[in-house]
């Protein structure tokens, strides 16, 4: 499975925008919104605005729900571990960077 996303941290979408980009349906969205799978802080899905990383979660949600017919709950479960992941290997990268640096 390859998902290529550009991050860009001041971009705001409004759910239509979100739901486009994706892909998906608004209803997909606030499915899981409501269900807090997507957005945690998130009280009026239709007035909200969303980031690059909502926009990538959300991707990463739908795609490994079509791809292994996953219940939304188990794919988020998946996306979670797949962000820890990255967030652990960016933190042995600083690592690296910083005993080269000595």
């Amino acid at each position: 499975m390859s998902l290529t996303t550009l991050i860009i941290d001041d971009t705001q979408l409004n759910l239509v925008d979100l739901a486009h980009s994706c892909n998906v349906s608004t209803d997909w969205l606030i499915t899981r919104i409501q269900a807090g799978l997507l957005s945690q802080s998130v009280i009026d899905p239709h007035q909200a605005q969303y980031s690059s990383i909502e926009l990538t979660r959300a991707r990463r949600l739908y795609n490994i729900e079509q791809q292994f017919d996953a219940n939304p709950e188990i794919a988020a479960l998946v996306v979670d571990m797949m962000e820890k992941i990255e967030e652990l290997r960016c933190q042995i990268r600083c690592k690296d960077e910083h005993i080269i640096d000595l």
